[in-house]
């Protein structure tokens, strides 16, 4: 069984809005913008790179990384750098490919960004083509699933203020929806007056800050949530301030989530041996199925769970997301966003299941998931 051809796609699909709501302020010539108070760059589609892997029995495997700004770069990563040495090569033992992968421009300090995100995409669909020559579901090579149905909470509530956000709330509560996270950072004030407001509707309430404080008012709002009684705070100060978080987690109550930027175990060492998380969120889509289990069994010799981040990741990212969260033992919940989601089945050629409460495990060998090629388009 040997890899014969390596195929790349750069996706970007229009929808009837974008991840985490409407955008406001004049498109960039890259049709790229700003969210002020948050510092990344969102698009005005939802952007990926899907890579397939077929092999000289036709068997295929399918991949997908977390790229929703710039696909075409990690895209350029795997035709250029990864796909050479894919090609002929027996795509089952994934982890020594990955190994030989990872090694390719580590010495060069690329064992992070993009060059992770393109790898992460390979080493999905090296997972995909190993379940399905084992005729096996890809948490069973994982060892096995810990669960039947992955719980899950709704990211997200999308609306102009926090009376409507409330009403949004009411929605998923009565769709069987148990928890939310809110996308904040607005302010210590307006973040609180925001969980305050849904929180009431009997909903378990994290918050998202989006790196978007400083340690005092990090401290300030987390002692807030402590006296709520909140589920996690997320991301709350700049993204490589390891010591700023780990003063706060040993401040608050509150369990500190961190993991969505962060793309291998080394990273997540450094935070874990620090004590700078109490929540473990590693996004497959950045990290991929073989680096993201050894983090979680790193996370698991620091007794911390992990609940994998899911962002705007389509059908293929979804399912290895589904595949991990089902093969981790302290695996409290995985992200369902519900705007990304009907997008995301868009590309496949049989629908995910799932929803604001849980998802089903595939049973399927592999990912158990079909891409359609006609779907792979770049919207206009």
């Amino acid at each position: 069984m040997k890899i014969v051809d390596v195929a790349t796609w750069v996706v970007k699909l229009r929808a009837g809005d974008v991840s985490l709501g409407a955008v406001t302020g004049e498109p960039s010539p890259a049709a790229y913008y700003l969210r002020p108070p948050w510092r990344s760059l969102y698009s005005d589609r939802y952007e990926t790179l899907i890579v397939r892997l077929t092999c000289d029995g036709g068997a295929v495997g399918w991949g997908e990384c977390l790229a929703p700004v710039g696909p075409e770069i990690p895209r350029a990563v795997v035709d250029r750098l990864l796909a050479p040495v894919l090609l002929g090569a027996d795509p089952r033992p994934v982890r020594p490919l990955w190994s030989r992968l990872t090694g390719l421009m580590r010495e060069r300090g690329h064992l992070v960004g993009h060059q992770a995100d393109a790898a992460a995409a390979v080493d999905i669909a090296l997972w995909d083509l190993a379940g399905k020559a084992a005729g096996r579901p890809v948490h069973a090579l994982l060892g096995g699933a810990f669960r039947d149905t992955v719980p899950t909470y709704v990211s997200g509530l999308p609306a102009a203020d926090d009376e409507a956000r409330a009403a949004l709330a009411r929605k998923w509560l009565a769709d069987n929806a148990s928890a939310v996270k809110l996308h904040l950072g607005h302010g210590v004030a307006a973040d609180l007056a925001t969980y305050d407001a849904v929180a009431a509707t009997g909903l378990r309430v994290a918050v998202d800050a989006h790196w978007a404080y400083d340690l005092a008012d990090a401290l300030r709002l987390g002692r807030a949530l402590d006296e709520r009684g909140a589920w996690f705070l997320e991301a709350p100060l700049a993204p490589e301030d390891i010591e700023g978080h780990r003063e706060l987690a040993a401040a608050l109550a509150t369990p500190i989530a961190v993991g969505e930027a962060l793309r291998n175990r080394y990273e997540f060492r450094q935070w874990l041996s620090a004590r700078a998380l109490d929540l473990a969120q590693p996004d497959v889509g950045r990290t991929g199925i073989t680096e993201a289990m050894a983090i979680a069994e790193l996370a698991a010799a620091h007794h911390v769970p992990v609940a994998p981040h899911h962002s705007a990741g389509l059908g293929v990212a979804l399912a290895a997301g589904l595949h991990v969260a089902a093969a981790i033992e302290a695996m409290p919940a995985f992200e369902f966003q519900p705007g990304p989601f009907p997008v995301a089945n868009r590309i496949l050629t049989r629908p995910l299941a799932g929803g604001p409460g849980s998802f089903p495990v595939p049973t399927a060998p592999g990912l158990g998931v079909d891409v359609d090629i006609a779907a792979l388009v770049e919207d206009s």
